[in-house]
């Protein structure tokens, strides 16, 4: 479970220990070491969730943004475990930095594109992109030699503008990173699909004094990704981007506090 010391990706975890699986949750905040933005959040936070929700939860700290570390954590995984069934990309440092009105390059959000400088824009697409393309490619040869396994990149819906030009960029292309790996790995029995929450109440987003125009809790997507994982039929799914509100009624799951919200839309 890449990405999963906070926000969307620790609800994932959560989601997938309540129903019974071990998980490894990784990130790049660790109580042994570095913590992003000094965060108090950490993948064994996250793994000690994973055990109280019913699974079992084991944490390796790695940078998802490096070709090598996530190399790394597929062979430890594979060495370990044997074999990899669910991988879900919830990376996104997009946001660090971000004070709620600005980004660390003096920029608000949504700055009209031609009134910004374009240097930030690379590191957008490391922060989300690049880590679901790394995750991929590292775990795709166990699961082509199984024939069988999920690849879920999280994302956000692009149906329409989401209102700065960098971040709609980023979670386009990690959308369409879904379609294509979809395509490719379909021949193999694997499939791959894009997952879009909606506005989530994170630790973030708490911090910002933001959480009150949240939609719903980090465990919501969650239980979409666990109700796909559980479902036979999940190729018919493969290379769409599903949204959590949606997926609930399917499924008939809910949010922790017995909701079910439904998917998340821009205002026009």
């Amino acid at each position: 479970m890449a990405g999963a010391s906070r926000g969307v990706g620790r609800g994932l975890a959560r989601a997938l220990g309540e129903a019974g699986a071990t998980v490894i949750v990784t990130a790049r905040s660790s109580e042994t070491g570095a913590r992003t933005e000094m965060r108090p959040e950490s993948i064994e936070d996250t793994a000690r969730m994973v055990d109280a929700a019913g699974g079992r939860g084991h944490h390796y700290l790695c940078d998802h943004r490096s070709e090598r570390a996530t190399d790394t954590l597929m062979h430890w995984v594979l060495r370990r475990f044997g074999r990899i069934d669910v991988a879900a990309c919830s990376v996104w440092g997009g946001n660090e930095g971000y004070d709620g009105e600005r980004y660390p390059d003096g920029a608000e959000w949504g700055t009209p594109f031609w009134r910004r400088s374009a240097e930030p824009y690379l590191g957008f697409l490391e922060a989300g992109p690049l880590p679901a393309l790394l995750l991929a490619r590292a775990v795709a040869p166990a699961m082509v030699a199984a024939r069988s396994g999920l690849i879920a990149l999280v994302s956000f819906g692009t149906e329409d503008y989401l209102g700065d030009v960098f971040y709609d960029s980023a979670k386009a292309a990690t959308n369409r990173l879904a379609l294509a790996f979809a395509r490719e790995l379909a021949p193999h029995g694997v499939t791959a699909l894009g997952l879009s929450p909606g506005y989530v109440a994170t630790e973030r987003a708490r911090d910002l004094g933001q959480d009150d125009l949240a939609t719903e809790g980090p465990l919501y997507a969650g239980r979409a990704l666990a109700a796909l994982a559980a479902d036979p039929n999940i190729a018919a799914r493969a290379g769409t981007v599903l949204h959590a509100g949606d997926l609930a009624r399917i499924y008939g799951f809910t949010d922790a506090d017995g909701a079910q919200p439904e998917r998340f839309r821009i205002a026009p």
